[in-house]
């Protein structure tokens, strides 16, 4: 038998300790990083296996008016859950659910019985109404739950609907502000957590977990209620009377770019804008829409040759034979025969395209376009919307004589309505162009603390103080004087241009009888608050001039929005001149303290209607110095005593 010596023995046990002490602090270090590095790892998984989630969705936060008034808010409509595991038997939840949400058996059963922790019923299932809440209320069915859960509603319905956009199944944005600035309205969702055995049956010792959402922080827009209320009724009016293709009208502050109305024709309710086609809430026409602008556009080359002293407007003149030609074609007046002699003011007051031709031609190619550049011409103007175009302009190099002759009297070029509006509001407020802009305040929605405000951005400068008020005064001569009388407004100073612009058909030639017809006004024109742009899109049965049809509309919008505003009348602007068979209006004379033999001598254009009995007028409707159509009819109030 072989003998192992002492050494030998003593070596192996050492060896044999020494391993087990290395196998004891592999595990210990096993341990160590099990415990203090993956601990809180896997604590979590183990806590991901026996436990279920039931998610809270976060309040989406308002959309406001400038004055707090809601646009867009949530209402209350839970959406249903169920626990596969917890239900004790799914033919007759199906058939018990089947009943209420108005789906197949089939297909509730068939969800309610998937291997997961929890399913939804989609999307029946999802912000179900008040009766279908309670009806599941009392059923009391095991393993099904209401989250709690709400969707949007717009209290103005279809008005502003391009702006404000709408949410999906889920309210989530697609479109308009709720897409531009889902991620600060949409807030984080919170979840109802409760332990449950590995059958998924809920273990009722131990207490559920509950995160509360954060809320979306409400936004505050820069949108005038009363304002936008105007513009949505003056469009309805109009596509009743005219029958457009399409319409679109917007409203901007001058002093800031803050949008204070947006709306356009077709239009849709945002809670039902999957009854529409896509080509209707898809397109916010102000925004994405490019035409040629006509004569609106001759603000701009008005701007540009009077910026470059290449005009004065009252020492300056032109004669209008009815045409004028430049590099072999023909351009004509809309006036036939011309116009005759004119100073340049009376050019603008007509409108008159041979002479805003000459104008181009005095400033030349790299002048007039340098201008166009600079007034945001030819890129986007950069507002908080989605699918805003930038529109088509000459390149410098290919523009010939003609080129330039069409490009001063916006024919030729393709604009988008924000480009439009944006610009002729630097060439009023002082020569400065603002990035227009919707959202302006993020406002906590528990505190009612603003959390971030936004401020204009001024993008430049492109005209002077001096250019910018011979401007306003120019364009307040086109209403009082010329081809925007439609658009004069009693007690208020009103500028503004026409614009009648030839559509291009498919095949690049223009339409016969089809225009896109125009109007941009702006008030008070010594000091603009606000800035109306608005374009009919081929009006039926009536004649095709933007001073018939759209002047009027703009006129209206601005009065009305001027007194919804709280800016006060005046009687220092220019008077309208009245041309057949317009005639002028009688201004309503002080009556009060007068009797009735008196009556005659002052209401020689005006019908009179009576109230009570007496000798002397003691109250008038309308007030003294109100502005009336001859014919209109004046309320007094008699009595037998003389008030005064």
């Amino acid at each position: 038998m072989k003998r192992v010596s002492t050494v030998t023995v003593k070596k192996r046990i050492v060896t044999v300790f020494l391993f087990g002490l290395l196998l004891l602090a592999v595990i210990v270090v096993r341990l160590g990083y099990v415990q203090f590095i993956m601990g809180e790892q896997l604590t979590g998984q183990a806590n991901d296996l026996w436990t279920r989630d039931i998610i809270f969705e976060a309040e989406r936060g308002y959309i406001l008016d400038a004055e707090g008034d809601v646009l867009a808010e949530n209402v209350t409509a839970p959406s249903v859950v169920a626990i596969p595991r917890q239900i004790q038997d799914p033919d007759d939840t199906a058939k018990k659910l089947a009943g209420i949400l108005n789906v197949s058996e089939e297909k509730i059963k068939g969800t309610i019985t998937k291997n997961a922790s929890s399913v939804s019923i989609r999307p029946e299932g999802i912000k179900i109404s008040e009766t279908q809440e309670r009806a599941i209320r009392d059923m009391n069915l095991a393993g099904i739950y209401l989250a709690k859960d709400s969707k949007r509603h717009y209290p103005y319905g279809d008005d502003l609907s391009h702006v404000l956009g709408f949410t999906g199944i889920d309210n989530q944005g697609l479109m308009g502000l709720e897409l531009s600035y889902e991620e600060k309205l949409s807030g984080e969702e919170g979840s109802l957590s409760f332990y449950s055995d590995a059958k998924g049956r809920r273990l009722d010792s131990l207490a559920d977990v509950y995160t509360s959402p954060t809320d979306g922080l409400n936004l505050k827009t820069t949108i005038n209620s009363k304002v936008q209320t105007i513009m949505e009724r003056e469009l309805d009016a109009a596509v009743l009377k005219y029958n457009p293709d399409e319409a679109l009208a917007i409203a901007i502050n001058p002093q800031n770019g803050g949008i204070l109305g947006m709306t356009s024709r077709p239009n849709f309710h945002p809670e039902k804008y999957q009854e529409v086609n896509a080509s209707i809430f898809g397109r916010n026409l102000p925004i994405w829409s490019t035409y040629e602008p006509g004569s609106t556009f001759k603000i701009i080359t008005l701007a540009a040759a009077l910026e470059e002293n290449e005009v004065d407007l009252e020492e300056d003149d032109f004669h209008d034979d009815g045409d004028i030609s430049v590099g072999g074609a023909t351009i004509h007046c809309w006036k036939s025969g011309g116009h005759g002699h004119q100073s340049y003011l009376e050019v603008v007051q007509n409108s008159c395209n041979p002479g805003f031709v000459n104008l181009g031609q005095m400033l030349g190619t790299e002048k007039l376009f340098s201008y166009i550049d600079a007034f945001g011409f030819g890129e986007k103007t950069g507002i908080d919307l989605q699918g805003e175009g930038n529109g088509i302009l000459f390149k410098p190099e290919n523009v010939g004589p003609v080129e330039l002759a069409t490009t001063s009297f916006g024919q030729g070029v393709s604009v988008t309505p924000i480009q439009q509006v944006n610009a002729v509001a630097a060439a009023i407020n002082g020569g400065y162009l603002y990035e227009p802009y919707i959202a302006e305040e993020w406002i906590d929605p528990k505190t009612g603390e603003v959390v971030e405000k936004v401020e204009p951005n001024l993008k430049r400068r492109v005209i002077s103080e001096t250019t910018s008020e011979e401007i306003r005064l120019a364009l307040e001569s086109v209403v009082a004087q010329g081809t925007g009388r439609p658009a004069y407004v009693d007690g208020y100073r009103v500028g503004g241009k026409t614009g009648t612009a030839q559509k291009v058909g498919p095949n690049g030639a223009y339409l016969d009888n089809n225009y896109i017809v125009s109007f941009i006004g702006f008030a008070p024109a010594d000091d603009p608050e606000i800035v109306v742009y608005l374009a009919i899109d081929n009006p039926k049965n009536t004649v095709q001039f933007g001073g018939v049809v759209a002047a009027p509309i703009v006129g209206t919008i601005i009065g009305d929005s001027l007194r919804a505003m709280g800016v006060e009348p005046r009687t220092d602007g220019l008077e309208k001149e009245y041309m057949w068979p317009e005639m002028p209006k009688v201004e309503v004379p002080d009556l009060i303290g007068h009797s009735k033999q008196e009556l005659a001598e002052y209401l020689l254009d005006l019908s009179i209607e009576t109230s009570g009995e007496g000798e002397y007028i003691t109250d008038q409707s309308p007030k003294p110095g109100t502005k009336l159509e001859q014919g209109s009819t004046v309320r007094i109030y008699l009595s037998d005593e003389k008030h005064r």
